[in-house]
């Protein structure tokens, strides 16, 4: 099994990482490989609205970039993680215009995100990590994935490099979130070989003005 971890900060050594990483030993102790990408030092624009991905059925952004490398991964691997810093209570701003798009591709072309596993963390210095945190497992929920937990909210505090390791509490919500995805994992695999999943309906759309 494959988790493809997306790195949203623009730091490849910072306390965002960090957070990814300490999920990411849980799940490589439980023989699941984890490719960790970063996206947030990267020039990467917002969804044109073009509606080209739905026309032509290709799994791509007609936006050309770093997301169209990353989308054949992600349907190839089982699990999704998401990790962003909190800019302005919310996610940074790149990886906001990935995410978009990137969801976007899967829902119009029959959601290869569903029944996969994905869990989302933050860090943050000091208040809007769970506004984030929300933020990014909308995604998830919409997507129809399997979210794990932890023993609290997936939010590790610090601002300089390296700080999170003093949140004790922040680091170990990381490491049981690891244990978790991991078992969810694998626990989802099993059912797949044993149990019809459910069949996949037609999204409904109510529009409230006519």
């Amino acid at each position: 099994m494959k988790v493809i971890a997306i790195n949203g900060s623009p730091r490849k050594k910072g306390n965002t990482v960090f957070a990814l990483q300490t999920v990411i030993n849980e799940l490589e102790k439980e023989g699941i490989e984890v490719e960790l990408i970063h996206v947030g030092h990267r020039q990467i624009r917002g969804c044109l609205a073009c509606g080209q991905c739905a026309e032509l059925q290709n799994r791509r952004c007609a936006t050309d970039d770093i997301l169209n490398e990353i989308i054949p991964k992600l349907i190839n691997a089982d699990g999704l993680l998401l990790g962003s810093p909190v800019y302005w209570t919310g996610m940074n701003g790149t990886l906001k215009s990935i995410l978009d798009r990137l969801f976007y591709v899967s829902n119009a072309n029959g959601g290869f995100f569903r029944h996969k596993t994905g869990a989302a963390v933050v860090a943050v210095r000091r208040s809007g990590g769970i506004p984030t945190l929300d933020q990014l497992n909308k995604y998830l929920q919409y997507a129809e994935m399997f979210m794990p937990s932890s023993n609290y909210w997936g939010v590790i505090h610090g601002r300089t490099v390296g700080e999170s390791l003093q949140d004790e509490e922040g680091v170990q919500i990381m490491r049981i979130l690891g244990k978790n995805m991991a078992w969810l994992m694998k626990a989802v695999n099993l059912a797949k070989q044993q149990i019809p999943a459910p069949e996949k309906e037609q999204k409904v759309m109510t529009n409230f003005i006519r």
